[in-house]
């Protein structure tokens, strides 16, 4: 169906869905001192603005909003669309604290009170 419009309408349709897609969108990818909103996110990658987004490679952060959602290894794979396209290699969860390197028991206090003539 879209063959058959002219060619200024299909560009305003495409400018229209990315200004829709960066509103709705909290996702954001930062390299650096640099952050780009993400406009589409998948289980193997996400895509950019192909006019803001440069060639990215290497390890980027991910954001939704304020909070950190995972620490990824990335490739440019290529422009579809007006979109810029990076497929994950590595996708790691972020997390606040470092991780157990033992097996917590889930009967365990939470903490211990000291005595009162300590």
């Amino acid at each position: 169906m879209t063959e058959y419009l002219p060619k200024e309408v299909l560009e305003g349709l495409q400018a229209a869905r990315k200004a829709d897609l960066n509103k709705k969108s909290r996702l954001r990818v930062q390299v650096g001192d640099e952050v780009y909103r993400v406009l589409r996110f998948w289980d193997g990658g996400f895509a950019l603005d192909a006019e803001n987004a440069p060639h990215l490679r290497g390890l980027v952060d991910l954001y939704n909003g304020g909070v950190h959602l995972y620490q990824c290894l990335i490739v440019a794979s290529g422009e579809e669309d007006g979109e810029m396209v990076y497929e994950f290699k590595r996708n790691t969860a972020a997390v606040d604290r470092a991780p157990l390197d033992f097996v917590r028991d889930e009967n365990a206090p939470a903490g211990l009170l000291a005595s009162p003539d300590a």
